[in-house]
């Protein structure tokens, strides 16, 4: 458990975070290993765990039914994977593939949804931190957007 509460502390995601939140939180963490093809989570599965990414890579992907998978992002040691933890009906809404050995810390969302249930302090500090994954993420898929379209806010005006 001292090496979880290690990787964790060191993680980016949990910059700064309250020692004793850490310590609640190692509690719901695991260390996984996935080899390249393997899927971390599937689109429409339950979304019971959320990953932070310590070694590898990691394709965010949609499936396009006239293209195939389409990579949306690609996730690397120091990212965070995965909020559909947080929203019901807690189901993925994309594919993650593994595109090379990749080492993270799986974090158990059933046990995190009751730590941050009893603590509402844990689960607000929680949520500031999903909150600036989603905006980078969002503006991440907005410049995607842009290049494969093209820039419609520079056409529109």
């Amino acid at each position: 458990m001292e090496d979880l509460k290690k990787y964790i502390a060191e993680h980016p995601f949990f910059e700064n975070m309250i020692p004793e939140y850490l310590d609640t939180i190692v509690g719901c963490a695991s260390n996984v290993r996935f080899n390249a093809g393997d899927f971390l989570f599937r689109e429409g599965q339950t979304a019971n765990q959320f990953f932070l990414i310590r070694h590898g890579k990691v394709t965010l992907e949609i499936y396009v039914p006239s293209r195939g998978p389409f990579i949306i992002e690609t996730a690397e040691a120091g990212d965070v994977l995965g909020w559909s933890w947080l929203f019901p009906p807690y189901r993925w809404h994309f594919d993650a593939r593994v595109q090379e050995l990749t080492r993270a810390i799986a974090m158990d969302a059933t046990c995190l949804r009751e730590k941050k249930e009893a603590d509402p302090a844990l689960g607000y500090n929680l949520m500031q931190r999903f909150a600036r994954v989603m905006e980078q993420r969002l503006q991440a898929t907005r410049l995607q957007l842009a290049d494969v379209y093209g820039n419609p806010v520079a056409h529109s005006r």
